[in-house]
């Protein structure tokens, strides 16, 4: 089996050390790059599993290398941050972060977070899919006639656009689909999708239905296909 691949894009050589160390004593294969300049480049010229990217970088801030990054690329990111307000940690969820970790951190706390972003994106998603598409096509459920789903691929075509999805979107809209018109709570979201759901805050299930909403609609600006139940949660249009 081939090993995961991640980069470390950290600009502290102790730092970008003990994650390497950290990381490959679980199996991983890692690079490092001490600022963003190459980043784009090294996604382009190799497989890259995952990233791990410091916030603080010395030429770019980490927060513009990820929209970079998500010009082009869904890999998923893990983002190290010095800074503990929750608007910086929502922040780079909006941006399309799909963990992140406040410094100082302990590395084998880090590790776990990859490996739990790597299940989730790697081994044990196409089980889930399958049985995420089998429910959605059944006649009791029916999915919404503009969204398509393709669990192999984990892609979703709306109204025949392929929607670019983060890790959190793809698996927020497949569950949507599963139930149209059927109302989820955050809780529910949050213990359905993420590997850790109490470190989780409501804020960030908002973060990522904001962003999907915003990718649905500039395929379709005048339909809203994810409908806000006030206080109890969200749901998706039966009628697209």
């Amino acid at each position: 089996m081939t090993k995961p691949r991640v980069l470390i894009v950290e600009d502290e050589p102790a730092i970008r050390d003990n994650i390497q160390f950290a990381l490959e004593s679980e199996g991983i294969d890692t690079y490092q790059l001490g600022s963003a300049a190459e980043v784009v480049r090294v996604l382009s010229e190799r497989p890259i599993d995952l990233i791990v990217l410091d916030v603080g970088l010395p030429d770019m801030s980490g927060f513009d290398l990820l929209k970079e990054v998500r010009k082009a690329h869904r890999t998923p990111v893990i983002l190290l941050t010095a800074r503990n307000a929750e608007l910086d940690r929502v922040l780079g969820l909006e941006i399309g972060a799909d963990d992140y970790v406040v410094k100082p951190f302990s590395p084998r706390e880090l590790a776990a977070r990859v490996k739990a972003v790597l299940r989730r994106t790697q081994g044990g998603a196409e089980a889930k899919d399958t049985a995420a598409a089998a429910s959605a096509a059944s006649p009791a459920q029916p999915v919404p006639k503009g969204l398509r789903v393709n669990p192999a691929k984990r892609q979703v075509t709306y109204f025949g656009v392929l929607l670019v999805l983060s890790k959190y979107e793809y698996e927020i809209l497949t569950a949507f689909m599963e139930r149209p018109g059927h109302v989820f709570s955050r809780e529910q979201l949050m213990n359905r999708i993420w590997e850790v759901p109490e470190s989780s805050l409501d804020r960030t299930v908002d973060a990522h239905i904001k962003n999907l909403r915003a990718k649905l609609r500039a395929v379709r600006p005048e339909v809203d296909p994810i409908i806000t139940h006030r206080g109890t949660g969200y749901s998706l249009r039966e009628d697209l």
